[in-house]
This record gives C-alpha cells, sequence and structure tokens, in this order.
C-alpha cells in the first residue's frame, strides 16, 4: 500500500508464447493500481529474460497478403460459435488480441478481469500509406462480473512499427 497513490504488486511469472507452446520466458513485473479517484491506467514496468519465437515472416506473410487484396478485409463472428477460426482469420484475431490488450490496460483495475471472447465485425481503412488500419468490434468478457461488453477501437498495424490503437 503506497498513501494517497495506490496498491503496488511486484510479480514473478512465466510467458507462454501463443503461438509455440513450448516456448517461455520468464518475466517480472511492478504493476501500480492506482487508487480509484485517480481514473488512472496501472502503471506497468516489467523485464523480460530471453526471447520468444520471432514473427517476422509470418507478419511479412500476412502484411503482404492484405497488401494485395482486391477489396478491404471485412469479417465477422473470430471466432464462431462453435469456437472455430479460420486459418486466414488467425492473424486477425491475434492482432485484435494484442490491440485489445492496450484496451484492457487502460481500463483495468485490481477488481476487474477482461479477456477477449469475440470479434464481432472487423473493417479494414483503405489507407495510402505503408499501414494496415482495421475497425473492430470486439467483445470484452469482464470475468468477475460476467459481463460482456462491446468495444470499438481502430488499430494500425505495420511488420516493422508495431501495433498502435488509435481509437
Amino acid at each position: 500500500d503506497i498513501d494517497d497513490v495506490g496498491h503496488k504488486y511486484h510479480l514473478e511469472l512465466v510467458l507462454e508464447d501463443i503461438l509455440d507452446k513450448d516456448s517461455t520466458v520468464n518475466c517480472t513485473a511492478e504493476v501500480l493500481y492506482h487508487l480509484p479517484n485517480k481514473n488512472l491506467p496501472p502503471d506497468v514496468q516489467f523485464t523480460i529474460e530471453g526471447e520468444l519465437k520471432n514473427t517476422d515472416e509470418a507478419d511479412s506473410m500476412f502484411y503482404n497478403r492484405i497488401k494485395s487484396l482486391e477489396k478491404e478485409l471485412v469479417a465477422e463472428d473470430i471466432p464462431d460459435s462453435h469456437g472455430n477460426v479460420a486459418p486466414e482469420m488467425e492473424p486477425v484475431r491475434l492482432l485484435a488480441w494484442v490491440a485489445s490488450g492496450y484496451v484492457i490496460w487502460q481500463n483495468s483495475t485490481e477488481n476487474t478481469k477482461f479477456q477477449l471472447a469475440q470479434i464481432k465485425h472487423v473493417k479494414q481503412v483503405k489507407r495510402s500509406d505503408e499501414y494496415l488500419e482495421f475497425d473492430y468490434r470486439i467483445l470484452l468478457h469482464e470475468m468477475v462480473s460476467q459481463e460482456i461488453i462491446p468495444w470499438q477501437m481502430t488499430v494500425l498495424w505495420h511488420p516493422h512499427h508495431g501495433v498502435q490503437v488509435t481509437q
């Protein structure tokens, strides 16, 4: 407990690569949850020991596939009602998963536990620069209250510049 500031936690955990379950790295983190009246996202400082699998090749393949589409990508219900994700939609889901991590971090408190439940709708936005832009409507599952929260986010991505949630 930090008087008039909030609660700080020291964590030691193992991160598992979502694409390669056998690949793990150790991580230490300090998370400061501000007092509720401050309306600030948690402060997070972390250190990772080692590296996870390099995704440059898969990122380039996805980027080039989307850039070469004649019409902008549009999709719904990822995963579907049976939990299935079409292989060509897996990178779209992973991008939403990473971007939703930012949304979750910005809106987390000590009393919440958010998880991306589903992409209800995704639409690629045509751009004249090198970035890919997607408008997502997602459903976040708040595990504590069991609420399903709809959320809209606009995501920019380029394989060499990373993910940015712009809205």
